[in-house]
């Protein structure tokens, strides 16, 4: 079978990096260009020394409007302006990695339709689909937490949520809270109970649960270590412990990449894959729920490989079944 020819959009991020690495190494695709107007005509790994030896590919200033797959790695907010002066083969497929689409209210533009893609929740839209809105990567650690409960109607009061990121999170863009003299060492949160993810969570909650009329608080935190996502969500919670494991385990019974573990669990056991795992532990009325994943692949190019993949009918794990870097 011909490989199918992919475009990328925005080259130089982290994302695009780990995707660029992901897509030389998938069986199934060919890289046909990754563009970048700032690094055009310097080598790919120029830019991401990690793929020094494994491609000559360069940057390139022209696109391809025939690619089958077009993956935008674009800063939030300018998906929609790329795509309102760029036009594309009637075939191909398009997976947007930021922020424009992921909303209800954004999900169309002119005669586009975006589909979230979040796999465990509607893989068969996914299927169909020809545009995909990729989710954020709190926004998938905090849903895979929370939507086993939404799914079987059993949220009933406040979702409290306390989440901690690695600085790749915050893209390579250089601020005063990404140099490594304020990261190291330290830890902060910002963004509390307003970041832009939240959106994405009540959106697929209230798709699960309609009558769900409490509040999710989430506080988002720095941590200074560079990737991976550790989430801990508490709520009330009337069941036993092992009714929630069931719960949770029926939900995931046919999820590629997530799982529920009976151990507790830390970050070494995601970075570097694709997977989420979720543990759960029962504290008088409430549970608590740990979520896990690895912000730049589960939680950004991992997971937009994953909707490829399920797009084109490949095998979900396809080039993206990862070891952690446990030591």
């Amino acid at each position: 079978m011909k490989k199918l020819e992919v475009g990328i959009i925005g080259g130089a991020g982290y994302t695009a990096g780990e995707l660029i690495r992901l897509l030389l190494n998938h069986p199934k695709t060919s890289i046909n260009f990754v563009y970048s107007t700032s690094n055009a005509g310097n080598k790919l790994h120029k830019v991401h020394q990690d793929l020094i030896g494994s491609t000559e590919i360069s940057f390139t200033s022209e696109i391809n409007n025939n690619v089958d797959v077009l993956f935008l790695c674009l800063g939030h907010g300018n998906s929609k302006v790329f795509l309102e002066n760029n036009s594309f083969s009637s075939t191909t497929k398009i997976i947007d990695l930021g922020n424009d689409f992921r909303l209800t209210a954004d999900k169309n533009l002119e005669d586009k339709e975006f589909i979230y893609g979040l796999a465990e929740l509607q893989k068969e839209a996914i299927k169909s689909a020809k545009y995909i809105a990729n989710p954020g990567c709190f926004a998938t650690a905090l849903q895979l937490a929370i939507l086993p409960l939404a799914a079987n109607k059993l949220l009933t009061n406040d979702v409290h949520i306390n989440a901690v990121t690695g600085a790749t999170g915050a893209g390579t863009s250089l601020s005063k809270t990404t140099h490594f003299t304020w990261r190291d060492n330290n830890f902060s949160h910002y963004k509390a109970f307003t970041h832009q993810h939240l959106g994405e969570v009540n959106q697929t909650v209230h798709q699960l649960q309609t009558n769900f009329n409490s509040d999710i608080n989430f506080v988002p935190n720095r941590g200074n270590f560079s990737r991976g996502i550790f989430a801990t969500v508490y709520t009330k919670y009337n069941g036993s412990l092992e009714d929630a494991k069931k719960i949770y385990k029926a939900f995931y019974k046919d999820a590629a990449f997530t799982f529920v573990s009976d151990e507790e669990i830390h970050l070494k056991q995601v970075v570097n894959t694709n997977k989420c795992l979720i543990h759960l532990a029962k504290h008088n009325n409430k549970l608590l729920i740990t979520s896990i994943i690895d912000n730049l692949l589960k939680g950004a190019s991992g997971q937009a490989i994953q909707n490829m993949n399920i797009l084109f009918g490949f095998e979900e794990t396809a080039g993206i079944n990862l070891k952690a870097n446990y030591f």
